[in-house]
């Protein structure tokens, strides 16, 4: 059987650790899982092709629309946040699912996050869009989505609309970060810019990129005196959830976690 994370660019992926060590503690031998590196527009034609023994995919950016698309079947929670990070083969095509809402969930209770008033989103891709449900689940009376372009954020303040959760959004220049609790979910180039924003003592922040780590905003916030949880606890706790859709086995939690602490502690 195979797998494999679906992405571009993909090489920095720890996908392939925490899957590998997966399928080598629950015994199956006959798996493997690889590194994909293909853009949105190869999605179709890619599963077009494959043959039967392909069971499932990890997918991140920028895929994560395209496999919403593409796939025969979608859940109601990437229907949603029209954002899929798994697809699942089953007897009817391709399942489109989700285990980015989890993952991030999980990441915040270890933060000791159980609930907020208030949060702040930073980006507007599939992941911000994820992290509005996640915001949601938690209790957010309201959020504020910071972004670049603000046009760019409709599909995270159609999201939060759909939860009845009231959005504001703001451009980088205009941000005040007046919430405890932000989310970070853009790539590594839009760090500058996010570092440059107003931190302080009393911020929690989960940034979701997970490599090189710290990241210049996990260095910046700790400086300040705040509060950061990192990608790495988002990437296994969504990459549990995979591993049981894809065989059907309940992930071991114990082999995937000592298996990403020794891929960090070696980075």
């Amino acid at each position: 059987m195979r797998a494999a994370v679906l992405g571009r660019p993909v090489s920095h992926s720890l996908s392939p650790v925490l899957h590998r060590a997966a399928y080598a503690a629950l015994g199956l031998t006959d798996w493997t899982y690889d590194a994909l590196d293909i853009g949105p527009e190869d999605l179709p034609v890619l599963l077009a092709g494959l043959g039967p023994e392909w069971r499932g995919f990890s997918v991140t950016m920028p895929c994560k629309q395209a496999a919403v698309d593409v796939a025969d079947a979608v859940e109601p929670l990437p229907r949603l946040l029209h954002a899929a990070n798994t697809l699942v083969r089953t007897d009817a095509g391709w399942r489109a699912e989700n285990t980015d809402v989890s993952g991030i969930g999980m990441a915040l209770q270890l933060a000791g996050v159980e609930s907020i008033g208030a949060a702040t989103i930073i980006g507007a891709g599939g992941t911000a869009a994820a992290a509005a449900v996640a915001v949601s689940s938690l209790g957010a009376e309201h959020v504020d989505v910071i972004v670049r372009d603000p046009a760019r954020a409709g599909d995270v303040t159609r999201v939060l609309d759909v939860l009845g959760v009231p959005a504001t959004v703001t451009p980088f220049p205009n941000a005040v970060l007046d919430a405890p609790l932000v989310i970070s979910t853009v790539p590594v180039d839009a760090q500058p810019a996010v570092v440059a924003l107003p931190w302080s003592a009393g911020h929690t922040v989960l940034d979701v990129l997970y490599a090189p780590w710290p990241t210049p905003l996990a260095q910046r916030v700790t400086s300040v005196g705040g509060t950061v949880a990192g990608g790495h606890d988002v990437l296994f706790w969504q990459a549990t959830a995979q591993v049981e859709l894809m065989t059907g086995r309940p992930a071991p939690i114990a082999a995937m976690r000592t298996a990403l602490d020794a891929a960090l502690a070696g980075g």
